[in-house]
């Protein structure tokens, strides 16, 4: 009878220590929650229709942000760029030309002209005053009216041409009109802005990886033809990531934003942290208009937790189990 107290006492301490080791300590229960990597995901595709000349990357490259992904062909689009700037420079010239004024030659030309005009203004009319002296002497009889007549027009002909030249000089002594200079700067903006048009369709023929990441798919080569639908790559970014996980209602009570946990994946022999960033406040499945206890416990509610994943070992899909402390809340 002593020896069968004596086991039972040992079995009832052992029973009793078992108990004591695995049972939770109060305050501090640990919630195992299993989900899978998740990771953003962008379609790379140029913004123009143009042949494509060159894919400098493969499935599985790791890329950096600003790196060259692809080009296009970018011949045509060099050429109406050259054309721009020399249009432009034709037009910066005739800005400067204009904003220079008349040059002194051009003045003295001017001159020169109303000179002339001035002189063969009064050949012609000291010919009318012969002609008008003659016919006074002689009764009409020395000269004829018609030669009257149109030595009189020669000199009202040349009259005219002369307020022509005096008023061209007077244009050129004043230089180009405000108007003029202020339309010749408006359309050399028109140009400088179809030129930066230009140049940005010239950038565009270069593909950049926007940030950091690795390529999934490599889905266009050298001569397809590129256009704004047809992705050229597709890039996995390497940030961020996070474990997308689901909570029930129960557990929604004891779970906060900003929460640290810890994360564990299948084949690598370490635990990841991780920050719950986001926790969903509408439950995943649509409830019952009728709802019991148990049936409003099955509600779930999605989890995002952010991890840091500085070496790149975590994968799109890969499953992970993410442990909670739920410190009595």
């Amino acid at each position: 009878m002593n020896k069968k107290l004596a086991v039972l006492i040992v079995v009832a301490v052992a029973a009793a220590a078992s108990v004591y080791t695995f049972w939770p300590e109060r305050g501090a229960e640990q919630t195992k929650l299993f989900g899978n990597v998740d990771i953003r995901q962008v379609s790379l595709s140029f913004t123009q229709s143009e042949r494509v000349t060159a894919v400098n990357v493969e499935e599985g490259d790791v890329v950096k942000a600003g790196q060259i992904i692809a080009r296009l062909d970018d011949t045509v689009a060099n050429l109406e760029l050259a054309q721009a700037n020399a249009q432009i420079a034709a037009q910066e010239a005739l800005v400067a030309k204009l904003q220079a004024g008349s040059r002194p030659q051009e003045i003295a030309q001017a001159k020169a002209v109303v000179a002339q005009q001035q002189a063969n203004v009064d050949i012609a009319s000291a010919r009318l005053k012969r002609l008008q002296s003659v016919d006074s002497k002689t009764q009409g009889k020395g000269v004829s009216q018609q030669d009257i007549d149109e030595a009189r027009d020669q000199v009202v002909a040349l009259q005219a041409a002369l307020a022509q030249a005096k008023a061209s000089l007077a244009l050129v002594e004043e230089g180009p009109r405000k108007e003029d200079i202020d339309q010749a700067r408006a359309q050399l903006q028109v140009l400088a802005s179809q030129r930066a048009l230009l140049a940005e369709q010239v950038s565009r023929t270069v593909l950049l990886a926007p940030s950091d990441g690795e390529v999934r798919a490599r889905l266009m080569e050298p001569g397809d033809l590129a256009t704004p639908q047809r992705p050229v790559i597709t890039l996995a970014l390497t940030s961020p990531k996070w474990i997308r996980v689901y909570i029930n209602e129960t557990q929604l009570a004891t779970t906060r934003v900003g929460e640290a946990v810890d994360v564990h994946v299948d084949g690598l022999n370490k635990t990841i942290k991780g920050t719950i960033s986001f926790i969903s406040s509408v439950a995943e499945f649509t409830p019952k208009n009728v709802q019991t206890e148990d049936l409003r416990t099955s509600l779930v509610y999605e989890v995002r937790v952010r991890v840091d994943d500085a070496d790149n070992t975590l994968k799109l899909g890969m499953p992970a189990t993410v442990m909670l402390v739920n410190n009595g809340r």
